[in-house]
C-alpha cells in the first residue's frame, strides 16, 4: 500500500523533531528484584534517550538530515544529552538549555534474561514549553515533523506552522495529555503505544479503537506498536500487521525500541517505500536497537540495516 500523501521537497531537513530528550541510568540485574531484597547489579550504564531525540538520531544514522528542538536542563546530564546529539550530527540550533533546571532522567532496571525493563523517571517542570514559547517556523523546516505530544499547546503551534508549509506530521504518543484533542487533527501519522488508543477512546478492542481514532481526528495513518508482537496500522480502511524480529544475539534491553520503530518507519517513508515495507524497517531497527543496552546504542546506520534485512530474507 502506498502512503496516502506526498512528502514536500525543497526543505532544509528531511525530518525535524520537537519533544522529549532524557538521560537514562540503566541497571542490569539477573532477575527483577522482589520487594525488600538486595540484588547485586551486573552492569550500570549512562545513556541518552527521549522519544523524539532518539527518533532523530535514528534517522540521522540512517543517512537523513535531521534537526531537534527541545529543552535540556543546565545540569551535567543536560550538557551530556545535548552533546550526544551534536556528536551524531543532529542540528540543535533550536534546542535550549533551561537555566537552573534538571534534565529529565530515568532509572531503568533491566532483567538480563529477557531484556524487559521497569522505568522510574522524573521531569523538571521548568523544561515544559508554554504555548507562546514554542519555536515558531521550526516545524516547517522538515519534510516530516515528528512530535511526542508533550506540552500539547506548544506542539499545536509547531504543528500548525508545519501544516501550513505542507510538511507531513508524525506523532508518537503514549499517554493522554491536556490539549491532545486540539493537537491530533494536525497529525498525518499517529503511531501510539499499545495503550494509547484505548486511553484516548475508551475502547478496549485494538482495531475498533484505531478506527475510532481515525474517525475522530482524521489522521491518514493510525497505529500502535505492540512490543514483541510487532505493530498494527490502519490505513485507507485496511489493517496492516507486521511481526517483530528477534534481536541479533538475543534481546539485551527494550529501552527505546518504540522510538527506534518510529525512526525505521519514517526511514521507509523518506525512502519512498510502501507502508508495509516501512513497518518492516521499523521492526528491524527496533530489533537491532534491542541487541544493545540503552536507547541509542544499537541504532543502525543504513548499511547495517540493509544487511540485517537481507539476512532475514535468506532462505534457511
Amino acid at each position: 500500500m502506498r502512503f496516502p500523501f506526498s512528502l514536500p521537497d525543497n526543505k532544509p531537513f528531511d525530518a525535524v523533531g520537537f519533544g522529549l530528550n532524557a538521560v537514562d541510568h540503566l541497571i542490569v540485574v539477573p532477575k527483577y528484584p522482589a520487594f525488600d531484597t538486595k540484588t547485586r547489579l551486573l552492569a550500570h550504564k549512562l545513556s541518552a534517550g527521549g522519544q523524539t531525540a532518539t527518533a532523530m538520531v535514528s534517522l540521522q544514522r540512517l543517512g537523513f538530515k535531521t534537526a531537534y528542538a527541545g529543552r535540556f536542563g543546565s545540569d551535567a546530564e543536560g550538557h551530556f544529552g545535548l552533546q550526544t546529539l551534536r556528536d551524531e550530527g543532529v542540528d540543535v540550533e533550536h534546542a535550549e538549555m533551561a537555566e537552573g533546571s534538571a534534565t529529565q532522567i530515568a532509572f531503568i532496571t533491566i532483567e538480563e534474561s529477557t531484556g524487559e525493563r521497569t522505568i522510574v523517571w522524573d521531569r523538571d517542570d521548568k523544561l515544559a514549553y508554554k504555548q507562546e514559547e514554542a519555536p515558531r517556523n521550526f516545524g516547517s523546516q522538515g519534510r516530516i515533523l515528528h512530535l511526542d505530544a508533550h506540552d500539547p499547546p506548544a506542539c499545536v503551534v509547531v504543528a500548525r506552522d508545519a501544516k501550513q508549509a505542507g510538511t507531513i506530521i508524525s506523532a508518537d504518543i503514549d499517554n493522554v495529555y491536556d490539549g491532545c484533542q486540539e493537537l491530533l487533527p494536525y497529525i498525518d501519522i499517529l503511531l501510539g503505544s499499545k495503550e494509547f488508543p484505548h486511553r484516548m477512546t475508551g475502547i478496549r478492542d485494538a482495531r475498533e479503537s484505531l478506527i475510532e481514532l481515525q474517525n475522530r481526528y482524521g489522521s491518514a495513518i493510525v497505529g500502535m506498536t505492540l512490543g514483541d508482537q510487532g505493530a498494527l496500522i490502519y490505513c485507507e480502511g485496511t489493517f496492516l500487521e507486521s511481526p517483530s524480529f528477534p534481536a541479533p544475539g538475543g534481546c539485551k534491553d527494550t529501552t527505546g525500541a518504540g522510538d527506534a520503530f518510529r525512526g525505521g518507519f519514517l526511514f521507509g517513508l523518506l525512502n519512498g517505500e510502501e507502508v508495509e515495507t516501512s513497518m518492516k524497517f521499523g521492526n528491524a531497527v527496533a530489533a537491532l536497537k534491542c541487541s544493545q543496552i540503552g536507547a541509542r546504542p544499537g541504532l543502525p546506520n543504513r548499511k547495517q540495516l540493509e544487511a540485517f534485512i537481507n539476512s532475514l530474507e535468506v532462505p534457511e
